[in-house]
């Protein structure tokens, strides 16, 4: 058996220490098939800056390779340069989608060597990697060569690193477990939605036919409409055809009767004429007389006047005498009265000192509405800024209710019922957790878990459990929650001065970048040491392999990148690995706590300022009432005292003014017998006028007379024609309102008629668009007219149905175009078969036979293949006492797509055999059946080497013992394929073969490079220290 081959994994942050293996066997075409070793198998890797090597070559056996090492050393980092030298995909592993992340951190290139066995000629692939840009070099055989050839060389070798039957890595192991049943839910899955697509298609195609045939209908009903509207116009037509003959012979009379009236009626006018004329001429001599009797009233009223002017004046007179006496008696009875000016003035000095008062109070109260202004101004701007603080963390709420429902519902219920508790609760810790800065939301994201970021925080054990038992069991919600320290841990110091950091370019610890209430701050602190974890700068990744060296620090931030920092259990080496932060999800939105309560208290502040130029202000109008009342007695005072002293003054005035007046009226004397003589003078003269106006005033009424009197006559004979007209008028009146109503009548019955026509063009165009008639045809199709005949003919009907297979039609959402296209593909097939099965009817049976003949050649093959599974699947658990079957399962036997691999599985011998299922059986249970299955189907897939990466994990020793002896039974048999099994370790008291190579990697500060190992002085150490 070989010895076991060393390895080491060297941590990037260091570079001292050397990897070790030690020499094997050349790599040669001589170890060819006499050493075991069948077409294609591995003879050597080498890798070269590769993972966590620096470089290291392996050469495994030719039969079961355990490569055995401790987690972290290196065992994966094989395995994956097998798939990436072979040409594999960096999907197959699962650890990173770009080849360039498989170069050691530091290198700018790495390198993958594969030799394979092949008879004519070993084939050696070389694969070199660039980090910057991820591209590949390959080489065969030390020639270049493109990826296709590489390729096309692998699969030659019945290589397929893709396949899981031949290449099953660690993340695929875990995944198995779950394929049937996974199947199976979306087959069911897909046939409900084809289910609900058929249902909601059959509404759509009613709908179409309703709304093909509700075009016909509205057609059918405008034409019928527009059949009677032509028969009632055809109707009014003819009756106003006889009204107009009935009313011809009555409109004859009447033209005669008015020849007649019109000669009259026209001497008539001129005899009015005459009449008006002679008219006029008497009034205008009325005019004149009226103008002369208002000319003697004129010269007889300016005679009164200045008899009443005279008699006024003497009136006048003897009454301003009387007023002369008087007002000297009251003058007499005024000078007994004291002086009242000193009054006056006392009144006057209170009043002023009044007016100042108020003023003074005025300008108080305009400075007080000067103050309340600005602090109401204030009150609103603080008011505002609070409102926006508490926009912003109702923003907050709004992403913790996207986000995390039920953390949500859970919140509403925790605020409403708040009371219950006897301790302090908090809000989820992203709403009650504040970062000072948004730019390092993302570190404190980073350290914080997002389960804990929407946990409740608190205080008391108790509570905790009340609120669980309400929110999770009774309630059904997925919350989280925690409880806070019973020791407060929000002050506790880091353990070493940021002070001493700063040269690193770390510039805070992370506690420092927000604020949260104290509970959750311990709970921070003691949990995820907030208090201990530094962030730093660009500069801090610049030196950060001394960062690591030297602080020895779990975890640190730089500006961009996250490292966690832990030390080996085996060579003491600090090993680390970072990881790019995130952007922030759920911290972007900052609230200064600070602020928020500063503004809390300024407005408060505010309001009190506020309510204090109120009271003052109330104060100063009751004081500023009281004084304009007092001002309002004070001058009341002061107006009867001066009416009092100016009225004596007033007095003497009025005398001087009175005697004045008496003098002017006594010197206009009027002279009324001169007045009286001119005045007859002038009434005689116009007299005179007023003779000869009257005599031509009669001459014209007689003429105007005579002209009535014929006027009269001429009257009366028109009177005698136009009765005769107004009788015939009446008689026709009636017939006339008859006509003129049936001429309305027509002429809207025509209207309707031509917009009904109209109407009619348009529904027959639109339906023999949507029923695809030609022009001019109006019969519908026989295929419509028979699908048309299922529905209603009515549009009330129609408009009701259309709206019912609508609404139906609309329940059916959610179906995805994929559904929808494979019914089409479906439905388009279903139509050409039935196309088809007309022309092969007489085929049928033939047809039948040759689907069995086929069913037999498919079917009987794949159960020998499943019954050949089956029997090594049970092989293999009757070697561990246990029960296993697989077989072909279907429900129904038509159904040929549904048709799967069922596996049933017993590990007790009292239960019965369980279907495989992730609910059924346990986790090792599940992973010895996986193991198996994949075995009993390598045993049917030929490959040059299978590789298996940490099958056993999660395995009891008993199943593990019984998997690992399965395993090398298996792969140390003769005729088998090279089997490389990776695990972490191994129980005691295996049984091993001495085909089995045994690859033990290591990791440590004194390995020795590959070219300074020697087994031989490694053997000639061990005896030496064996004898001593």
């Amino acid at each position: 058996m070989d010895l076991p081959q060393k390895r080491n994994r060297i941590s990037h942050e260091f570079t001292s220490c050397q990897p070790s293996t030690r020499e094997a066997a050349p790599s040669s075409s001589t170890k060819g098939q006499a050493g075991g070793f069948v077409e294609g198998a591995i003879l050597r890797i080498s890798m070269h800056n590769f993972l966590t090597y620096d470089h290291s070559e392996v050469f495994p056996g030719p039969k079961l390779n355990m490569i055995v090492g401790a987690n972290g050393t290196g065992k994966s980092s094989i395995v994956c340069a097998i798939c990436l030298g072979l040409a594999g995909k960096t999907a197959v592993l699962g650890r990173g989608d770009k080849v360039g992340l498989y170069v050691k951190r530091g290198c700018s290139k790495g390198s993958v060597e594969i030799e394979l066995y092949r008879a004519s000629g070993n084939l050696i692939i070389t694969r070199e990697i660039q980090k910057e840009n991820n591209q590949s070099t390959w080489m065969l055989n030390k020639k270049h060569a493109s990826q296709r050839a590489v390729e096309e060389a692998v699969k030659e070798l019945h290589i397929q690193v893709g396949n899981l039957c031949q290449f099953l890595p660690q993340n695929v192991c875990k995944e198995k477990a779950n394929f049937l049943e996974k199947a199976r839910q979306s087959n069911e899955r897909n046939k409900l939605d084809m289910d609900r697509y058929y249902t909601k298609t059959k509404h759509l195609d009613r709908i179409q036919m309703l709304e093909k045939k509700k075009p016909l209908v509205e057609y059918e009903t405008a034409r019928k409409e527009l059949e009677g509207v032509k028969k009632e116009r055809e109707e009014m037509k003819r009756k106003l055809k006889s009204l107009k003959e009935a009313q011809e012979p009555l409109l004859r009379k009447i033209r005669s009767v008015e020849s007649q009236l019109q000669p009259i009626e026209h001497q008539m006018k001129e005899l009015t004429a005459d009449i008006k004329g002679a008219s006029q001429k008497c009034k205008q001599k009325h005019d004149q007389l009226e103008l002369r009797n208002k000319e003697v009233d004129d010269i007889r009223q300016d005679l009164s006047l200045k008899q009443t002017e005279e008699a006024d004046r003497q009136k006048r007179i003897g009454h301003t005498q009387l007023m002369i006496k008087d007002l000297q008696k009251e003058l007499q009875h005024m000078g007994s009265m004291g002086d009242v000016t000193p009054q006056i003035e006392d009144v006057n000095a209170e009043l002023k000192n009044i007016q100042d008062e108020k003023a003074k109070l005025e300008g108080e109260s305009l400075d007080l509405r000067r103050d309340k202004d600005e602090a109401s101004g204030e009150l609103h701007r603080l008011q505002n800024r609070l409102r926006s603080l508490e926009d912003m963390m109702k923003m907050k709420e709004d992403k913790l209710r996207v986000r995390f429902r039920d953390t949500y519902t859970a919140l509403k219920w925790l605020r409403d019922n708040r009371d219950r508790f006897k301790g302090n609760v908090y809000d989820p810790m992203m709403l009650v957790i504040n970062v000072r800065d948004a730019r390092h939301a993302k570190y404190v994201e980073s350290q914080i878990p997002a389960n804990d970021l929407r946990a409740f925080v608190f205080q008391r054990q108790e509570d905790m459990e009340k609120f669980m038992t309400e929110v999770r069991d009774t309630q059904r919600l997925r919350v989280n929650s925690v409880i806070a320290p019973a020791e407060s841990c929000s002050k506790r110091p880091p353990s070493r001065p940021l002070e001493t950091l700063k040269r690193y370019g770390f510039f805070s610890y992370l506690r420092e970048l927000f604020d949260a209430p104290e509970e959750v701050m311990s709970y921070l602190c003691h949990q995820y040491r907030v208090n201990d974890v530094p962030v730093g700068t660009e500069k801090t990744k610049s030196m950060i392999e001394m960062v690591i060296r030297e602080l020895q620090l779990r975890v640190i931030y730089t500006a961009e990148e996250k490292y966690n920092v832990k030390k080996s259990n085996y060579s003491n080496n600090v090993v680390s690995s970072n990881s790019a932060l995130r952007p922030s999800q759920f911290l972007t939105t900052t609230i200064d706590a600070d602020e928020r309560h500063q503004l809390e208290e300024q407005l408060r502040a505010a309001e009190r300022k506020v309510q204090r130029c109120d009271q003052r202000m109330a104060a100063v109008r009751e004081q500023l009432t009281k004084l304009d009342r007092h001002d309002n007695e004070l001058r009341a005072k002061k107006k009867k005292l001066s009416e009092l002293k100016g009225k004596k003054r007033q007095l003497e005035q009025k005398i001087s003014t009175k005697q004045d007046s008496l003098r002017q009226m006594e010197q206009n004397e009027i002279n009324l017998q001169a007045i009286e003589e001119e005045t007859n003078t002038k009434i005689a003269a116009v007299n005179n006028k007023k003779v000869a106006i009257m005599e031509e005033y009669l001459s014209h009424m007689q003429m105007k007379a005579r002209m009535s009197m014929e006027k009269v006559y001429l009257a009366l004979q028109s009177a005698g024609v136009s009765a005769e007209k107004t009788k015939l008028v009446t008689d026709c009146r009636d017939s006339l309102a008859e006509l003129k109503q049936a001429e309305g009548v027509y002429t809207k019955l025509d209207q309707i008629k031509t917009n009904l026509l109209a109407k009619c063009k348009t529904l027959m165009s639109r339906a023999s668009a949507i029923c695809k008639m030609s022009p001019g045809e109006t019969a519908v199709p026989d295929e419509l007219h028979r699908a048309f005949s299922q529905f209603p003919d009515t549009l009330d009907e129609i408009d009701a149905m259309l709206n019912e297979e609508k609404t139906r039609a609309e329940c059916f959402t959610g179906l995805s175009d994929t559904v929808v296209e494979e019914y089409n593909r479906r439905e388009l097939e279903i139509k050409n078969m039935e196309k088809e099965l007309d022309d092969k009817t007489n085929a049928l049976r033939t047809y039948r036979q040759n689907i069995a003949e086929a069913k037999e050649r498919w079917l009987n093959p794949l159960k020998q293949l499943v019954d050949q599974i089956n029997k090594r699947f049970g092989d293999f658990f009757r070697s561990m006492q246990c029960v296993g079957e697989v077989d072909l399962h279907w429900e129904n036997k038509e159904e040929y797509d549904k048709y799967g691999i069922r596996i049933r599985v017993k590990f007790h011998s009292s239960a019965p055999l369980h279907e495989l299922t992730p609910h059924h059986q346990s986790g090792g249970e599940r992973s010895v059946s996986t193991m198996l299955y994949l075995m009993a189907l390598q045993e049917l897939n030929r490959c040059p080497f299978r590789v298996v990466d940490e099958i056993n994990q999660g395995m009891d020793p008993v199943n593990e013992r019984r998997v690992f002896n399965i395993v090398a039974r298996t792969a140390c048999g003769v005729n088998t394929s090279q089997y490389f099994f990776i695990t972490p370790k191994l129980l005691q008291n295996l049984q091993y073969a001495e085909q089995m190579t045994i690859l033990c990697v290591h990791n440590g500060p004194y390995m020795l490079p590959p070219n300074k190992w020697s087994e031989k002085a490694f053997i000639r150490r061990a005896k030496r220290g064996h004898n001593r």
